[in-house]
């Protein structure tokens, strides 16, 4: 028999906080993260802002000698596991270390690493002079890794990689290896530090971030007509999954509980999504279906949408494909406005406002849209520029990546 799962901590280091109380406050009153990179000089780039981390420091975090052997997404990935596995209130010393897994993703890995070795070698004298850290900072697993050896989690551990849908996929994996019993408790969630010149310059190269320069804070506007690409984001977000009968056992306080996920593909472009929406319709429908709902029994739905004109009303059509057109009750979101795309940590993050969205009985704002494309249908009820107070009992959070992947998770209350 399948095992229920439940969410029963969470961590965040994000653009709009770092920390899991700061990012929810400032998410429900609709602040933009976005202003002009400083981590290094984009004068040259045509796109010069992005959601970077503030006022963090990783020394007030973690120590020199994990500081020096991790490249920064895996550092965002230990805060945030840090935070959440507090926020569990799990005691290790008397579980089985084979219970405790680690299943993590991010979309890039090391790249910062990655630019700082070759451009050391390349400009340097042409002796190789790289790191013996290099391989191990670079490489994507690490971050599951060092959340492993940092907490002694001797269970399941690997990392996913999906693009943008990672971290979702990261979450179903967690999910269902609860379900089969072959863990007790697992971390999971994604990081991603892509704000480097190379990674941020790639994209900017392809024209898929906006070049609203002159207002950076409203440049992610999500079903805007005026809307131009997304904007980048960086951070971590970790969930502790726990099967269920585990969790009330030990008195545990419980979020919400994993209901459904599905990964399915759109087998259609490198990097744009399928026009119609049609591996996105039928994820949803695979998801829903497991977790015995329909898709007007949503409340609250946190969409992709990362303000690029094919990607948002691809995945408009694939939600009225489900409504079938008619007027319903779903409260629909789109976060990236505020937070940025944090890209492989995106599905991550927004898991953690779904969930706290049921907490509260709040849905937070699709800030930035000031005129709706036409092309928007009206019996869709997009929350936009206030956060509204709404009972959200299911939710739904939706991520897409390049190369077609669609992952998606539904959340419900207890």
């Amino acid at each position: 028999m399948l095992k229920r799962v439940v969410v029963t901590g969470l961590g965040a280091l994000t653009p709009l906080g770092n920390k899991v109380t700061d990012f929810w406050k400032n998410v429900v009153a609709g602040k933009s993260a976005a202003a002009r990179i400083t981590h290094f000089d984009p004068t040259w780039f045509r796109t010069q802002f992005a959601c970077e981390l503030k006022n963090f420091n990783v020394s007030d975090f973690l120590d020199r000698a994990d500081i020096k052997r991790t490249d920064p997404f895996t550092q965002y990935a230990l805060v945030a596991s840090d935070e959440a596995i507090k926020d569990s209130g799990f005691n290790f010393e008397k579980m089985d270390p084979f219970d405790v897994g680690v299943i993590w993703g991010s979309g890039q890995g090391g790249m910062e690493t990655f630019e700082e070795q070759v451009k050391e070698y390349t400009l340097g004298d042409g002796h190789p002079r790289f790191s013996p850290f290099f391989v191990p900072k670079l490489i994507t697993n690490m971050a599951s890794g060092m959340i492993s050896i940092r907490n002694g989690y001797m269970g399941i551990n690997y990392t996913t990689v999906s693009a943008c849908a990672t971290s979702n996929t990261a979450i179903m994996d967690a999910y269902n290896y609860i379900r089969l019993n072959k863990a007790k408790i697992i971390v999971t969630g994604g990081s991603e530090a892509p704000i480097t010149p190379a990674s941020f310059g790639g994209f900017s190269s392809m024209k898929a971030m906006s070049a609203r320069n002159h207002d950076p804070e409203t440049a992610s506007r999500p079903f805007d007509i005026d809307r131009d690409g997304f904007v980048m984001g960086e951070g971590a977000g970790a969930l502790v999954l726990e099967e269920y009968e585990h969790a009330v056992k030990r008195g545990a306080h419980i979020y919400g509980e994993v209901r459904g996920a599905a990964m399915t593909a759109d087998a259609y472009h490198m990097t744009a999504t399928h026009p119609e929406g049609l591996g996105a319709t039928k994820g949803m429908q695979l998801a829903l279906q497991e977790a015995g709902a329909s898709i007007t029994d949503i409340d609250y739905l946190n969409m992709h949408a990362t303000s690029t004109h094919v990607g948002d009303l691809s995945e408009l059509k694939a939600i009225l494909s489900l409504t079938k057109g008619e007027k319903n009750e779903i409260r629909i979101g789109a976060t990236k406005s505020m937070t940025g795309h944090l890209l492989g940590a995106a599905g991550a993050i927004e898991a953690i406002i779904c969930l706290l969205a049921m907490r509260d009985k709040v849905i937070p704002p699709t800030i930035n849209t000031t005129t709706l494309d036409p092309a928007v249908p009206d019996s869709l009820n997009i929350v936009l520029n206030e956060a509204i107070d709404y009972p959200v009992n299911l939710a739904m959070s939706n991520t897409f990546g390049f190369g077609g992947h669609n992952g998606i998770v539904v959340f419900g209350k207890l």
